[in-house]
């Protein structure tokens, strides 16, 4: 004869319920993040953890890490600093020169009339010529000097041909004669010489052979 089932509906669904499962917990005892660098913290009972071999060595790189970005920083700074003290020196000694320039310039005249003067002989014994000394002395000292000597090879860059005279005595291009003084401030021209030109006779061609 078999058995009858006390059980219920109810009980028959209590026994189908699934089993439940226990996540896995794993706790990271370790006081800095590894992601992030920072300390984390402390545990709920409040006691304080001792740091590892592994929190260590991840202070001792973060802190590795910001020394050297900081160094990075002062350098940086430092090259910054330097060009910017070049560029500064540089536009003033342009500035100067600039300066300087613009004040020859317009005593170019005074010292053109002073050179006439003393070429024929209007100086000698007079004070304009003391006074002549001591305005070339002064543009000296500011790094002046004149441009075109009679003898020394043409150059465009420094002379302006005034006239061109053929001679069998040179064999290139020569300065004659200096009919104004060019003058020359450090690399920078104020203005060219004036020069009359010596130049070697022209090779005849083939039609003047014939």
């Amino acid at each position: 004869m078999a058995k009858r089932s006390d059980k219920g509906p109810e009980d028959k669904g209590r026994d189908q319920e699934p089993e439940e499962h226990e996540e896995t917990v794993v706790n990271d005892k370790r006081r800095i993040d590894p992601e992030t660098g920072d300390v984390r913290s402390p545990s709920p009972e409040g006691e304080p953890e001792a740091l590892d071999d592994e929190d260590l060595e991840i202070l001792d790189e973060a802190e590795r890490d910001l020394v050297g970005e900081y160094r990075e920083r002062a350098a940086r700074a430092e090259a910054e600093l330097a060009n910017f003290r070049s560029r500064v020196e540089r536009d003033r000694q342009s500035n100067r020169e600039a300066i300087i320039v613009e004040v020859i310039r317009s005593l170019l005249p005074a010292i053109d009339d002073l050179d006439r003067a003393e070429k024929h002989g209007d100086l000698a014994g007079t004070p304009l010529e003391i006074v002549s000394q001591k305005v070339r002395q002064s543009f000296e000292r500011y790094g002046m000097i004149p441009v075109g000597t009679v003898g020394e090879a043409f150059d465009p860059a420094i002379h302006e041909a005034m006239v061109h005279m053929p001679s069998d005595e040179v064999t290139l291009d020569t300065v004659a004669d200096v009919i104004e003084v060019g003058y020359q401030l450090g690399e920078r021209l104020i203005r060219p010489a004036k020069v009359a030109v010596s130049s070697p006779p022209a090779a005849p061609s083939e039609e003047d052979d014939k």
